[in-house]
């Protein structure tokens, strides 16, 4: 019981979260469809009604609009399909077998698309409920019952909105950037064994996995900002996180190349530190400061929700500035430090150059520049789909 409270007591915290959001209006639309089934439906137990609301309540309201139509068909065929094999054979192994292969193969003919596997998904479920074929036209309308709850559900009690969790993944990913680069900085003036080097190179490619995840996140984020009516300037937010994780991923990229660039050097330097103290130092802040610089951009692009993007941008503004003079100092190090070990010029470049990339990605400047390119493109892209109402316009304004 006091494990049933704290639960209790922790969604209640967590109320506004999408999540919690989410199952509780998945909850009430199945509540809802299982009332107005029992209403109208003969059935003393219509369950396929509250079964169907599931399976339509989307994340967003944006998918709902345009795959509601697939998911109802596919739901519906599933059903006529269950409804079909309990009249003549009802459920076996072997019907069972029969029964998902007839619904993959029927979700291929009603071309539901992504939904053919919810074909067969649906007719199983509905199988286990359906063993008598007069209640046939009671699933049917059970089915219809559940869809059009579903659909309304998500026309007008508004999906909840997932910038929140996207802007927790940039702000994360972000951040272990950052650590990466702390940790390189920290074994500037150490010896550095290849093993250990290739080690963080490793670290650096498993960013890739982290950005995939980060992806899938802004994704959802941007499906649920998509015609949902509670927010302003929907495209802005997506373009905005959408244009910031392209920077961020190039960033990634090249620190992978940074790292490569270190595991290289440390190929050459088998008896000693990688660069002498006074160097990795100047490298070790230059570092430090681009780290900060790609947490404060993290937050700068998510800082649209929290009404803090000017201070943000203040900040990634001075430590972009730091971060260039210490890349300056250590261009000047590394300059005369090449002097004693010419065959290591063209690493220290490669280093450098490195550097001036991700500075050159996170400036105000690039994003803005960026940013601009993606509304361009967004509009050009609109006015080509609607090329009927572009011509309409342009001959009222002649």
């Amino acid at each position: 019981m006091p494990e049933v409270i704290v639960t209790v007591r922790s969604l209640v915290r967590r109320r506004r979260e999408p999540v919690v959001v989410q199952a509780f209006r998945s909850t009430a639309a199945a509540v809802v469809s299982y009332v107005v089934a029992l209403w109208l439906s003969s059935e003393p137990a219509p369950l396929t009604a509250p079964l169907t609301a599931l399976l339509v309540v989307q994340v967003t309201l944006y998918t709902t609009l345009t795959t509601g139509i697939r998911r109802v068909n596919s739901v519906v065929a599933g059903v006529l399909v269950a409804i079909g094999f309990s009249a003549l054979v009802g459920l076996t192994w072997w019907s069972l077998g029969l029964v998902i292969l007839t619904s993959l193969v029927v979700g291929h003919l009603v071309r539901v698309d992504e939904f053919v596997p919810e074909v067969a998904i649906s007719a199983m479920l509905v199988l286990g409920v359906t063993q008598v074929a007069a209640t046939a036209w009671d699933r049917v309308l059970e089915t219809l019952i559940g869809a059009v709850v579903g659909l309304l559900f998500n026309l007008f009690l508004a999906p909840p909105v997932w910038v929140a969790p996207a802007s927790e993944a940039i702000t994360s990913l972000a951040g272990r950037m950052r650590d990466l680069l702390v940790h390189i900085g920290d074994e500037l003036d150490q010896h550095t064994p290849v093993e250990q080097a290739a080690a963080r190179l490793h670290e650096a490619r498993r960013l890739d996995n982290d950005i995939a995840h980060v992806d899938s996140a802004l994704r959802q984020a941007e499906d649920s900002l998509r015609l949902n009516p509670r927010v302003k300037e929907a495209l802005l937010f997506r373009l905005v996180l959408r244009t910031g994780l392209d920077t961020l991923e190039i960033c990634a990229v090249v620190l992978r190349v940074c790292c490569r660039t270190l595991t290289d050097l440390a190929t050459t330097r088998t008896d000693g530190p990688l660069f002498p103290e006074h160097v990795a130092q100047a490298l070790r802040e230059l570092f430090v400061h681009m780290g900060i610089a790609l947490e404060n951009f993290a937050v700068l692009i998510t800082a649209q929700i929290t009404a803090s993007a000017q201070e943000a941008e203040l900040r990634l503004a001075q430590e972009l500035a730091a971060a260039r003079i210490s890349r300056d100092r250590a261009a000047h190090l590394l300059q005369e430090e090449a002097r004693s070990r010419p065959e290591t010029w063209q690493l220290y470049g490669a280093l450098l150059t490195e550097a001036d990339r991700v500075l050159d990605e996170l400036g105000v400047e690039k994003r803005s520049e960026r940013l601009v390119e993606e509304l361009d493109r967004h509009s050009r892209t609109a006015r080509a789909r609607r090329p009927q109402l572009q011509r309409l316009w342009r001959g009222r304004a002649s």
